[in-house]
């Protein structure tokens, strides 16, 4: 089972959570990738996709959007899951959603999105993302759930392991390829 994980990052932190996802997957059996998604020339040859993005303003960064549309017949043909990593609020909710992943998760035929919590640190951000993250009352700190992040690796590839037909069962004998069963 070959699985590719593609995470559109910022400021480094979604990245983080495509690395940790790829490496609970491989203790899971699954060989893994794990690439930008502006670097992915092709899907073909994975089982599936994990495709992922930080949201600001509500949407998916710009190089997960255009994965999305450059790959998109692609993804409909094989297991797609989407992930979206956001800020929390001083209530440890989540900041924004993703209104925007909904068409995503259409166009792909994705099985499924996960809002994962993450992490800000304000050292890393502009003047304009500081003060945005002000006024939505954005918590400073690391808040991604790293056990959640491994169950859902374990999830995926339970999955995807749900749609892998063995190899022999593709085997077409000279009777079933003219019609004759």
């Amino acid at each position: 089972m070959r699985i590719l994980v593609a995470a559109a990052s910022k400021h480094g932190s979604t990245a983080e959570i495509a690395t940790a996802l790829a490496a609970a997957m491989r203790h899971r059996g699954a060989q893994v990738d794990v690439v930008p998604p502006e670097q992915v020339g092709s899907v073909d040859g994975y089982n599936a996709v994990v495709l992922g993005s930080p949201v600001y303003r509500f949407r998916w960064l710009r190089a997960a959007r255009a994965f999305v549309r450059a790959h998109e017949d692609a993804l409909r043909h094989r297991d797609v899951f989407l992930f979206s990593s956001v800020p929390v609020t001083k209530g440890l909710r989540a900041a924004n959603s993703s209104y925007g992943v909904s068409s995503v998760e259409n166009r792909t035929g994705a099985r499924g999105h996960r809002m994962l919590t993450g992490k800000l640190d304000p050292a890393r951000l502009g003047a304009g993302e500081r003060a945005i993250a002000r006024m939505w009352g954005v918590k400073a700190g690391d808040f991604r759930d790293w056990d959640a992040i491994g169950s859902w690796a374990t999830e995926i590839v339970d999955r995807v392991s749900e749609h892998d037909v063995p190899e022999e069962d593709h085997i077409v004998t000279a009777g079933q390829a003219d019609g004759r069963r």
